[in-house]
């Protein structure tokens, strides 16, 4: 598999530090609020990664972390007059919501939260104000960038151009423009924990580089986010990182571009954007999962609700795909194979690796699915109710197994009334032509979608359970 590295701005063949394990560490949201779908493009975007990875048989550690104390969590918990960790609460809660309706694997994702990691926070800044990486001023901690000979290496950019482009916080008790909070001096009405500089609380780039230390290693495989991370945030955290343990941080470093709207970056500070929950009061989440993924995740998106109705209908042909194959599953029979039904096989083969291909070239999961509306439209054409079993299962387990792999076609649908009578008449003819092993396949696949037949004198009778 070929990844494209920020760092080295090539792509490059992945190979993990250890071979049957990957480590992986996504910057996650800052819960003062529900996420937007600039935040979901990273969750998904790389959820769909480690899917891949856990696909090809690697153990996956995999950390998306809770930004549970900065300057908005506070701005949040004054402006309610609540406590931070009351607003941290509840918009992790409202996130779990989120991230079911979105497909994330949150029964292997771990969670860690800033304020949980304090003490571990304070031991790392310790070691690099040992190492002469840090400084105190009046109880604020500050790193030194003009020690670190390569800073600004994931950027590309120099310190002058750091300076000159980025906004850099005014202060008088920085060294250089370029230096950084890693401790911060308490002030009146906001959380503070006990330290060798005094009452305080973490600055925000610190948190990702103690959680990642703590509990995936020194150096970790991948470490993923927005591009809009890449400079101070990601940048602070390698200078951080590698000062204090002489090791590279990640061997990948991996950005999504972002979602736009109106050709403007869509952000919570540039009010222009959609939270998640207003989204699923429209559509599934599950539509919202297809459309981040219908683009490669290094190119930037357009949002519209008009572009999430497209997406939402080629969703939908990729369901009447696996409906058709399922309704074909239950009536097709064993029977020999052909030598086109063999060819048919070969060519379902090919669509599957036209997959792999594309997830292989850097998680282009704009190709992939192009190959899974490929193979629904050629077992449109090419199955039918004549077609041995053997070749319609190959065609659904094919597309099950992949679209697996994308987190997609595996919600629980609501079987609609028209669906119902139309299976109940074809039981019914089934009765009649004494095919009673297909009258009862179709019993079987109405109870499974909750649906319960009972035979009277009047008729076939239905109800849900």
């Amino acid at each position: 598999m070929r990844l494209y590295n920020t760092l080295t701005r090539t792509k490059e063949e992945f190979k993990p530090i250890n071979p049957n394990k990957i480590t992986m560490y996504v910057c996650g949201p800052t819960v003062y609020n529900y996420i937007h779908v600039g935040n979901a493009r990273p969750l998904v975007v790389f959820d769909t990664l480690r899917r891949y990875f856990e696909y090809k048989g690697y153990d996956v550690d995999y950390i998306v972390n809770f930004t549970d104390i900065d300057d908005k969590m506070i701005k949040k918990a004054n402006e309610e007059e609540t406590t931070v960790r009351e607003i941290a609460d509840r918009f992790i809660k409202e996130y779990f919501i989120d991230a079911e309706g979105l497909s994330l694997k949150e029964e292997t994702t771990i969670h860690p939260r800033a304020t949980e990691h304090i003490s571990d926070i304070i031991e790392f800044i310790k070691g690099l104000e040992e190492k002469g990486y840090a400084y105190n001023v009046n109880g604020n901690v500050y790193f030194d960038t003009t020690k670190m000979k390569d800073y600004g290496k994931l950027s590309k950019k120099n310190i002058e151009e750091l300076i000159a482009g980025a906004r850099i916080e005014v202060n008088q008790e920085k060294r250089n423009p370029t230096d950084f909070a890693l401790w911060k001096k308490e002030k009146l009405g906001e959380p503070s924990w006990d330290s060798p500089w005094g009452k305080g609380r973490p600055g925000w780039h610190i948190e990702c580089s103690v959680m990642a230390k703590k509990l995936l290693g020194d150096t970790i495989d991948i470490h993923a986010g927005g591009e809009d991370l890449q400079f101070p945030h990601h940048e602070n955290e390698i200078a951080q990182s590698e000062s204090l343990n002489g090791k590279p941080f990640a061997n990948y470093w991996l950005h999504n571009a972002m979602v736009n709207v109106d050709g403007q970056k869509m952000s919570k500070s540039n009010l222009n954007f959609f939270t998640v929950r207003e989204i699923s009061r429209e559509f599934d989440l599950e539509v919202l999962r297809f459309f981040i993924l219908s683009a490669h995740y290094r190119s930037p998106i357009n949002f519209s609700k008009e572009l999430v109705e497209q997406a939402k209908n080629g969703l939908d042909r990729l369901y009447n795909g696996k409906r058709n194959l399922e309704h074909l599953l239950g009536i097709s029979k064993d029977e020999e194979l052909s030598d086109n039904d063999k060819k048919v096989i070969n060519d379902i083969d090919r669509f599957k690796e036209k997959f792999i291909s594309s997830m292989e070239d850097d998680l282009n999961t704009a190709d992939a699915i192009s190959a899974l509306f490929e193979l629904v439209r050629y077992a449109n054409t090419n199955i039918n109710t004549e077609s041995p079993k053997e070749i319609v299962k190959k065609a659904y387990d094919t597309l099950i197994e992949l679209s697996g792999i994308l987190g997609i076609l595996s919600k629980k649908e609501e079987i609609v009334d028209e669906e119902i009578i139309k299976l109940i008449e074809e039981r019914n003819r089934a009765r009649r032509e004494r095919n009673y092993q297909l009258a009862d396949k179709i019993r079987d696949e109405l109870k499974e979608k909750g649906i319960i037949l009972e035979d009277t004198k009047e008729g076939t009778k239905w109800r849900r359970i």
